[in-house]
């Protein structure tokens, strides 16, 4: 298992969040999306240089700045 950004993971790819880089404000901003840590999500897709990324949580499909992806840590196979 490996520690990585959800930024930096590749499509499809799935893998539990371990921690969120930033203030509590930004970890409740993630946590009323419903991601909080040990929650699995699926990266579904994302589009080159900086662009949004597409992620699964549960059933809801969210999608998030490069900024806002590169704060979730996911620990990942």
């Amino acid at each position: 298992m490996k520690k990585i950004a959800l930024a930096k993971m590749k499509e499809n790819q799935k893998g539990k969040v371990l921690e969120i880089a930033g203030g509590n404000s930004i970890e409740n901003k993630f946590m009323s999306m419903g991601i909080y840590p040990g929650r699995e999500i699926t990266k579904l897709s994302h589009f080159a240089l900086r662009g949004p990324v597409t992620i699964k949580t549960g059933r809801s499909v969210l999608a998030l700045g490069h900024g806002m992806a590169a704060k979730i840590i996911l620990e990942v196979e």
